[in-house]
């Protein structure tokens, strides 16, 4: 199996897509100009990562109410501190950072419709597995 994608419903797709496009440095891979204003993005690789939507006929969550241990979108990062910084400038929340044993550093956010965003600065680096 191959992982493709994640989606969230969102009330404003146009606004959810911008913002990660501008502060995550994701990019648009594909885009509906129509409702429900559908986009992929995709991570520096250039792999499609999310999907971003603004489905009517459908719950859109309270994200923010959701612990994020629920769920979260998680990213690589070298420098929770300065992502932090960057992000709450542009809205986000100010988190919580946990630092584990081996040195790892995981910082929890919100995104400015409270979806759950990490940022892992992993002590060692996740690697392919065969």
């Amino acid at each position: 199996m191959k992982f493709e994608h994640f989606a969230i419903n969102t009330a404003d797709a146009r606004a959810v897509t911008r913002w990660y496009v501008e502060h995550l440095g994701l990019k648009i891979a594909r885009q509906m100009d129509v409702a429900p204003y559908t986009a992929f993005l995709a991570d520096e690789t250039g792999r499609t990562i999310i999907e971003i939507y603004a489905r009517t006929d459908a719950v859109v969550p309270d994200y923010a109410a959701v612990n994020p241990l629920v769920f979260h979108i998680a990213f690589v990062s070298t420098d929770n501190d300065a992502i932090r910084a960057r992000l709450v400038a542009a809205g986000a929340d100010r988190g919580q950072e946990d630092i584990l044993p081996d040195g790892t550093k995981l910082l929890m956010m919100r995104d400015p419709w409270g979806v759950p965003l990490q940022f892992c600065h992993r002590a060692k680096p996740f690697g392919h597995v065969a």
